[in-house]
């Protein structure tokens, strides 16, 4: 019954990240939306009152993290080539630091496909999950790293699921 979940959970974000759905989508309550200051955008709800964590703290110890809401800060190393459906958030912009992928709720957002060095402001819920071996090559095809890649091709990761994202643009 385990497997049969995963593989259901593996196909449902492939067909996502291949849907025609358009990047940057809003919730059906709460729309992408330009934020007050001028470079900020939300994608979904905004960041709330949440419990605040250093993201560096959530990736050394998530297990501390995964039974309530967080809202955590970082940078936005890359997202989903295809739509947007996921992004990988980095502790600092140095090109090794700690990191790991932000999926968004039920997928009732995106972000948008060249989100790569914005800052992210974002809130969701801590999950730690193996990631069965054709998702993983699904998701390195599209840019993503994985820390603790198995030598049977699957891996482990902690994972955010955001119910919404705060993106502010480097200034140019």
């Amino acid at each position: 019954m385990n497997n049969h979940f995963l593989a259901l959970a593996s196909l449902a974000l492939t067909l996502a990240c291949q849907s025609n759905a358009p990047e940057g989508r809003a919730t059906a309550n709460a729309p992408a939306s330009a934020a007050a200051a001028p470079g900020k955008r939300v994608f979904g709800m905004a960041p709330g009152t949440a419990q605040r964590a250093d993201l560096a703290s959530v990736l050394q110890t998530p297990n501390r993290f995964t039974e309530a809401p967080v809202v955590v800060e970082g940078h936005v190393r890359r997202a989903c080539s295809k739509k947007g459906c996921w992004m990988e958030l980095a502790t600092s912009k140095e090109p090794g630091s700690p990191a790991c992928r932000v999926t968004f709720k039920d997928y009732g957002f995106f972000v948008p496909t060249d989100s790569a060095g914005a800052s992210a402001r974002l809130e969701g819920t801590v999950a730690l999950r193996r990631v069965e071996k054709n998702l993983v090559s699904h998701l390195e095809a599209e840019g993503a790293t994985f820390a603790a890649k198995a030598p049977d091709g699957t891996a482990d990761e902690v994972r955010i699921v955001a119910t919404g994202v705060e993106l502010t643009r480097p200034e140019t």
